[in-house]
């Protein structure tokens, strides 16, 4: 597996996969730290260039996912490492509790330890669900959405593409939240909230319109 991201998110990603049992042919991959090491912890090789990159996709595995938290970038480094070869896939902590019936949950998602989650819930493309985070039964989460460590998401919430949820941030039953959307840390949503906006507080309230999202 390559994680795409040396620093810190990608260290999280690297924990799951030592949960897995998975770490024999890790790597990094980082063209944008100077400072970055050869190996990361002197064992797992971090790549600095495209070549390399395809190289072991060919010869070692192609799979890979991203270790960084960015929804916008994460979806542009998808595209990236795909056309050269390489497979999106999930990483998913053996200590997280995924319900039995009615889940799915597509590729490239990075599902942390401690995270709940119950029934009947869709999980989009390159989501990241962090560390004790909850998803209610019958909720849709959609592409790339970033929730942090802490979420609570009721059930039957609908969250748009490319949306981040702070830490802490509740979200009350049958909200409907757009894409492109930043909940603040600590937040309580109880009303929807339209694409393209940035709300924070108790109750959240929108206090700033936000530029579309462009790839």
């Amino acid at each position: 597996m390559l994680i795409v991201g040396a620093k810190g998110f990608a260290k999280e990603v690297l924990e799951v996969l030592y949960q897995n049992n998975q770490t024999e042919n890790v790597v990094f991959y980082d063209d944008v730290n100077d400072d970055a090491p050869e190996f990361l912890y002197d064992k797992f090789r971090v790549l600095k260039n495209t070549i390399d990159v395809c190289a072991y996709f060919e010869s070692v595995d192609n799979q890979f996912t991203i270790g960084i938290g960015n929804p916008k970038l994460r979806k542009i480094l998808v595209t990236k490492f795909e056309k050269l070869g390489g497979v999106f896939t999930s990483t998913i902590s053996p200590k997280a509790s995924i319900g039995n019936f009615g889940n799915k949950i597509k590729p490239g998602c990075n599902i942390m330890t401690g995270t709940i989650i119950t029934n009947d819930i869709t999980i989009g493309e390159g989501v990241i669900l962090n560390l004790n985070s909850t998803i209610g039964h019958d909720s849709s989460i959609g592409d790339y959405v970033e929730v942090s460590p802490g979420v609570n998401i009721s059930g039957n919430c609908t969250i748009g593409n490319f949306s981040i949820l702070g830490t802490n941030a509740t979200v009350l039953p049958k909200i409907v939240i757009g894409q492109n959307v930043i909940i603040g840390a600590g937040s309580v949503v109880t009303k929807d909230i339209p694409d393209n906006s940035m709300a924070v507080g108790i109750p959240a309230k929108i206090i700033k319109a936000l530029d579309p999202i462009e790839l």
